[in-house]
């Protein structure tokens, strides 16, 4: 996943936000979700993720020189401070980037250092109804959302993968509707075109919506914003990375969006 980019006001603050605690992490087991993505999971000391209630979290793997590292965002599922673990999703194309093969080669007793917890979102109970959307990068942060609604919560969760062997266990509400797309379906929408045509409910909507740059921004985010009011306090969108682009460029194209649109 990419780290949530939040907006709140205007005012840019130029005082420097406290760095956040570094956890080194010990692989502890490993498991195959999907032909892309590995669970793993870690042990450490999690004092930092006490009280964080964020569905949301993530943390920030260390990766090479201690002095200047690599970072990696990805989304922390289910820390359990009391008994010392964490699990983490990691999506895996080959030797494709840093994390992924670091994952698929991970062993127990393997160590690695991570900077966190972030986030800034958990389903909010008051709303009418929820919106879920994204693709892999995503589906960990969904899937601890959708265990964080009440019983009766109503709304849709929309999750693209590669195909029919790349679907998870998500468990949801009986009242949220959850549907899967296929890339490798010709028939099937693009995440955008999915999400515009869901029959929109009445009442107030609370959206988290994440995934691969283009479609997240310029795709789904127009729609929610201009097309649908939704109110942008309702609304935690952001994109988690960008096809063709490293995480360090994807960054920067992430600060010329927020440029374009006078976030900065």
């Amino acid at each position: 996943m990419g780290c949530v980019t939040r907006v709140r006001s205007a005012f840019v603050s130029t005082t420097p936000k406290p760095a956040k605690p570094i956890t080194l992490l010990r692989v502890e087991s490993k498991e195959q979700l999907s032909p892309g993505m590995v669970r793993i999971r870690f042990s450490g000391e999690l004092a930092a993720f006490e009280g964080s209630a964020f569905t949301d979290r993530y943390v920030k793997f260390l990766f090479g020189s201690s002095e200047r590292p690599t970072l990696r965002t990805y989304t922390a599922i289910e820390p359990d401070v009391a008994a010392g673990t964490v699990a983490v999703d990691f999506v895996v194309h080959g030797d494709q980037g840093i994390a992924g093969p670091w994952a698929a080669a991970a062993q127990p007793g393997d160590t690695i250092s991570a900077r966190g917890p972030g986030g800034a979102y958990a389903p909010d109970p008051a709303a009418d109804w929820h919106l879920f959307a994204g693709d892999e990068a995503a589906i960990p942060a969904i899937r601890q959302s959708l265990a964080d609604l009440p019983a009766d919560a109503q709304g849709y969760a929309v999750l693209q993968v590669d195909g029919p062997a790349h679907q998870q266990e998500v468990a949801s509400p009986a009242g949220v509707e959850l549907s899967w797309l296929h890339r490798s379906d010709a028939s099937h929408p693009s995440l955008a075109d999915a999400v515009r045509a869901l029959p929109w409910r009445e009442g107030r909507v609370h959206a988290f919506v994440h995934g691969e740059g283009q479609t997240v921004m310029r795709g789904v985010r127009p729609y929610l914003f201009n097309e649908r009011a939704v109110p942008r306090a309702d609304v935690s969108i952001s994109a988690y990375w960008k096809q063709g682009r490293t995480e360090e460029a994807f960054r920067e194209w992430k600060a010329e969006i927020a440029q374009e649109e006078g976030l900065q």
